[in-house]
C-alpha cells in the first residue's frame, strides 16, 4: 500500500479502488412495513450489482463495510441472522467468485465468529487467492481504530528493537501490519443512506479519499446509482496537497 501523504499517487477518471459503507436496509425494510432482516436479504442484490458493475468498468478493489465492531451491540436475534446470512453468501457465491476471477478478502477481528464460519472464510479465500480480476474485501468485525492498535501490536512483536527507537517509526513501518495493506488506498468512498460520517471506517486510509454520500438505501443502489458516484468523482480535482496552478502544469 502506497501512502498519499508520502508520495503523489497516479489517478484516472476510473477509481482503482471504491471503498463502500452499506447503510439503509433497515430503513428501507421499515418504509415497506418489512422486518430488517428483508433489507439485509435485499441489500445482497445491491452487492451483487456493484460487484458487476465494477467489474465492467475495470475497478481494481472493492471493500465493503459488511459488519462494524460496534455491530454487535444490535439486538441479538438481527446479529445472529447477519451471521447465518454471511455463512449461506460464503457457501452459494464462492465458486462464482472463483469462476469470474474475484479474489475475496475478508479483514477484522475474525475470532469472535463461530468456527464455522472462520472455517468458510478460510476456504473462500483460499480457492480465490490466485485469481487476478477484481480484489473483493470483506470488513466484518472490523473497525479502524482496531486495525491501528492490532498493526501497532504486530509491528512491535514483529520489530521490538522499534519500541526502544520510536524515532526510527516510519509510515511504512505501521502500513505494513494494517488489515488493508494488500490494496492501494481508496480512491472513493461512498455511503448509501444519507449519513455524512466515516463510522470508524479504514481511519489510516482515507486521509486523500474522494468521499461521497447519497441519500439512497443501500437496498436502492444499483448501477445507475453507482454510476453518479463515479461522475462526482470524476468531477473532483486531486490535488494531493498541490495547488491546482501545480496540477494544471503538470498536466
Amino acid at each position: 500500500m502506497h501512502s498519499s501523504t508520502q508520495i503523489i499517487p497516479e489517478t484516472g477518471a476510473v477509481p482503482q479502488h471504491v471503498a463502500v459503507i452499506m447503510d439503509g436496509n433497515g430503513r428501507w425494510a421499515r418504509a415497506r412495513s418489512l422486518p430488517r432482516m428483508a433489507g439485509h436479504r435485499r441489500g445482497v442484490e445491491s452487492v451483487r450489482a456493484l460487484v458487476r458493475a465494477c467489474w465492467k468498468r475495470r475497478v481494481g478493489y472493492l471493500t465493503l463495510f459488511a459488519f462494524s465492531s460496534e455491530n454487535w451491540r444490535r439486538p441479538a436475534e438481527e446479529v445472529s441472522w447477519l451471521m447465518g446470512l454471511f455463512v449461506s453468501l460464503l457457501e452459494r457465491e464462492a465458486n462464482s467468485l472463483h469462476r469470474n476471477q474475484v479474489r475475496l478478502r475478508v479483514i477484522g477481528d475474525c475470532t469472535a465468529f463461530e468456527p464455522r464460519l472462520q472455517a468458510l472464510i478460510h476456504s473462500v479465500q483460499d480457492q480465490t487467492a490466485a485469481n487476478a480480476g477484481l480484489t473483493l474485501t470483506i470488513a466484518a468485525n472490523y473497525g479502524g481504530r482496531w486495525d491501528l492498535l492490532q498493526a501497532l501490536k504486530a509491528m512491535l512483536i514483529a520489530k521490538p528493537s522499534l519500541a526502544h527507537n520510536p524515532e526510527r517509526i516510519g509510515e511504512a513501518d505501521l502500513s505494513a501490519f494494517l488489515a488493508m495493506a494488500h490494496t492501494p488506498e481508496p480512491d472513493l468512498f461512498i455511503r448509501t443512506g444519507g449519513e455524512q460520517r466515516i463510522s470508524n471506517f479504514m481511519l489510516w486510509h482515507l486521509a486523500y479519499t474522494e468521499l461521497y454520500f447519497t441519500e439512497t438505501l443501500w437496498p436502492d443502489f444499483d448501477e445507475t446509482a453507482f454510476e453518479l458516484a463515479l461522475q462526482s468523482y470524476q468531477q473532483r480535482e486531486r490535488r494531493f496537497g498541490r495547488t491546482s496552478e501545480q496540477l494544471k502544469a503538470s498536466s
